[in-house]
């Protein structure tokens, strides 16, 4: 079971809630951004840390203008016991993906690129190696572009500040 703060949970950074439907904020951004349309990009991302009796997820929807900055909308949950590091990869790029396919057709509608982050390092070295080729299948067979570490900044950087 999953909880989140709020109707929806999403907020901006600031801590203000987003008090309509996330596709009707997004858009909003999108109307504000116009000017910078040609040049934004979204990456949507999501990050975990395990605790004693729960696991806290963080996701972030961020706008990257190029040259000129970016923000980022943020959702925090919870689930109910431990889990497993491969079991945890996977429920962050799926719930990832949920936002994302959410956002395509809005994002579509305006031309505007989209990243998945995932937080798995492709390093067989590094533990979160083990949930790689299960997470770049996951978002490539959805039909999004896939980034890892260390390219992966919207989960392994903003989602990762807020777990």
């Amino acid at each position: 079971m999953y909880v989140t703060s709020g109707n929806s949970g999403w907020r901006r950074i600031n801590g203000d809630s987003l008090l309509r439907p996330l596709l009707d904020e997004v858009e909003d951004v999108l109307r504000l951004q116009e000017d910078y349309l040609s040049q934004l990009s979204i990456c949507v991302g999501t990050d975990s840390e395990v605790r004693t009796a729960y696991t806290k997820f963080a996701t972030v929807i961020v706008f990257l203008r190029e040259g000129a900055g970016g923000f980022m909308f943020l959702r925090k949950s919870a689930r109910k016991g431990r889990v497993g590091l491969k079991e945890r990869m996977i429920q962050e790029v799926s719930t990832s993906i949920e936002v994302a396919y959410e956002l395509a057709p809005l994002l579509k509608k305006y031309g505007i690129p989209m990243e998945v982050h995932a937080d798995i390092n492709p390093d067989p070295r590094y533990l979160s190696s083990a949930a790689f080729k299960e997470a770049m299948g996951y978002i490539k067979g959805m039909g999004f572009t896939f980034k890892a570490k260390p390219d992966a900044f919207a989960s392994s950087s903003c989602a990762d500040r807020f777990v």
